[in-house]
């Protein structure tokens, strides 16, 4: 795939044209609304669509292919993020009418954290072909390690990290939030808002799962200028998502599951390409086939996600009213 760097230009110039479209509606701070998220939910999608769409017409299937199967792919892995981020939210006890700021910003920091990597993914593939048997043995290993944290008891934690902590402890921080500032200054000293840490919590925390995601996204496809566009949109429409399903994280009981079989299927398909490289002759997956298992496994995985937490809502509240009721007879005997 050529792409010209006049294309590359224009890409991200609409890209920082939209988010300022974004910035400037949501310029006063307010608690977001399930229709509003919805509605810039859908425009996110749509435009990756379109971008799909547009990619087939003036390119080539095989390419918007590609740009479906990894958008699909970064979008659900980017939903394990969601989680992490209800965590940093309450962490750092984040005013309702800042979140929407405050995950704008860590986006777009995450953005080019991402692209700083995807130009380092896109060297390494270039130019070492065993690269695949790493990326690929990676990503098994961490569908697997999904796996063990799925069955673990422990309640989820937000841990700071190395950035994070680091900050904190050069910065003079302000103990409360001043709106949307990030720096104020008081008694002639510059002082970081709780603003500014929560962001960089937000963008650093993104790159830890863009480990596993960039990989993931190189086993779809090795042009680089597709492994951004789809970690763009699937980014960009992250914040909607948050607001939207962020009640209905905790009922995709098996969304590590699935996953887990979607990061250990690019790993085997990784491994696969790396081998048919070495002249190897094994089975080679296509884009149809990938595109295919990653829509059925997100699909099977949210059904039976939804079954199970109906049948547990149902259980407990059997439960509670034959516990209501027993309390009730042993009052009157």
């Amino acid at each position: 795939m050529d792409v010209s760097l006049t294309t590359w230009i224009v890409t991200i110039v609409v890209l920082l044209a939209l988010v300022g479209v974004d910035l400037v509606v949501n310029r006063k701070p307010h608690e977001v609304t399930l229709k509003e998220a919805s509605l810039w939910g859908v425009f996110w999608v749509a435009l990756a669509v379109l971008f799909g769409v547009g990619m087939w017409m003036f390119s080539d299937a095989q390419y918007a292919g590609e740009f479906f199967a990894g958008f699909i792919t970064e979008k659900s892995l980017s939903v394990d993020n969601l989680f992490v981020f209800v965590l940093i939210m309450g962490k750092f006890a984040v005013p309702a009418q800042y979140q929407q700021r405050v995950l704008l910003i860590g986006v777009l920091l995450a953005l080019v954290l991402r692209g700083i990597f995807i130009g380092l993914g896109a060297a390494a593939v270039s130019a070492f072909s065993w690269v695949f048997f790493i990326f690929g043995a990676f990503l098994i290993w961490t569908a697997w390690k999904l796996v063990k944290e799925a069955q673990s008891d422990e309640e989820e934690e937000f841990e700071e990290n190395a950035v994070l902590r680091w900050v904190e402890k050069v910065t003079p921080t302000t103990k409360d939030y001043r709106g949307t500032k990030l720096l104020v200054r008081e008694h002639g000293k510059r002082l970081v808002t709780p603003m500014l840490i929560v962001m960089i919590a937000v963008g650093t925390t993104d790159v830890l799962f863009a480990l596993d995601s960039i990989p993931a996204i190189f086993g779809l496809t090795q042009e680089p200028y597709i492994v951004f566009t789809a970690n763009a949109f699937a980014l960009m429409g992250l914040r909607q998502l948050y607001f939207l399903i962020g009640g209905l994280l905790k009922k995709l009981v098996y969304l590590s599951y699935g996953l887990s079989v979607i990061l250990g299927f690019i790993g085997v398909k990784l491994v696969l390409e790396a081998l048919h490289g070495q002249g190897v002759h094994v089975p080679e997956i296509g884009i149809p086939l990938s595109l295919g298992f990653i829509v059925v496994t997100l699909a099977v995985t949210t059904v039976l996600s939804l079954r199970k937490s109906k049948k547990d809502a149902e259980r407990e509240a059997a439960e509670g009213a034959q516990e209501l009721s027993e309390t009730g007879s042993s009052a009157q005997s």
